[in-house]
């Protein structure tokens, strides 16, 4: 599609945070992206947070001391948020966590297992705490998971690496995997993204996904990248967010995120 023919469509704006909103060189959201997301909403232009993050895990990160979103996607796509509202809700089979809690078992891996408000871990190993340090998220009081688990789950992380995914994966057909560390994978429902989470919001708002404008680094962001009618991938993006993007814009600390809203008209 023509970059033209999108300038002055935007009606909403869906943000991921790690790595796109919130730096973690200066542990902070750039000064021009607070000053872009507020000029926008002057404007009009609803700006949504989407992560891979439950709510706990989105406040805990210190982004809402900077930005007031008009609305959150978490748990990579899984909940939609707005005013308080969970108006979108997409959980895991207890059977299928259940079957995770066994492979993380056999195999001694940290798994976590988010709910919608909390998220708890099996265990602390090397690799979880790597993983943890390198995006300063704290992990929870690790805990013994029961057989069966009778809590709501919507996403589940795997601290493993590629061969030990290679052995439980395939055997968690509802699932699919996206990882985002050398020893971490987030697992989740086959039909469940960022994607899923911002139709249900544009349906809420009587939107279309030509109204939407994306922006990402990594590869949960593909499928949020490849729906919204305009689409930006970061600079130090993962290869194949870029490829799905319709433009690529600076580092996160070189101002690229209000340099992409002003790209494509959305700022002065």
């Amino acid at each position: 599609m023509d970059i033209d023919n999108r300038l002055g469509k935007v009606k909403i704006v869906f943000s991921d945070i790690d790595g796109t909103l919130f730096s973690h060189v200066t542990n902070r959201v750039p000064p021009s992206t607070v000053k872009a997301i507020e000029e926008m909403q002057r404007k009009g232009i609803k700006v949504f947070l989407c992560s891979g993050r439950n709510y706990y895990l989105i406040r805990k990160s210190g982004v809402l001391n900077y930005v007031k979103p008009d609305g959150l996607i978490t748990m990579n796509g899984s909940n939609a948020i707005i005013d308080g509202n969970v108006i979108y809700r997409y959980p895991i089979p207890s059977e299928v966590v259940d079957k995770m809690i066994l492979f993380a078992k056999r195999l001694r891996f940290g798994l976590t297992l988010i709910e919608e408000n909390e998220g708890h871990i099996n265990m602390i190993d090397e690799r979880v705490i790597s993983a943890h340090e390198k995006y300063g998220t704290r992990f929870p009081q690790p805990r013994t998971f029961p057989d069966h688990y009778d809590r709501t789950v919507y996403q589940m992380i795997a601290f493993c690496d590629d061969f030990e995914e290679s052995l439980f994966l395939p055997h968690l057909g509802d699932c699919k995997s996206a990882r985002w560390d050398e020893y971490a994978v987030d697992i989740m429902l086959k039909d469940s993204d960022k994607a899923k989470g911002i139709m249900s919001v544009l349906e809420y708002y009587g939107y279309e996904p030509g109204d939407a404008m994306s922006l990402g680094d990594a590869l949960n962001d593909v499928e949020m990248l490849q729906f919204t009618g305009t689409s930006v991938a970061m600079g130090a993006a993962h290869p194949e967010a870029k490829k799905h993007a319709d433009f690529v814009t600076k580092d996160i600390d070189d101002d690229g995120w209000a340099y992409a809203c002003k790209h494509f008209g959305l700022i002065d």
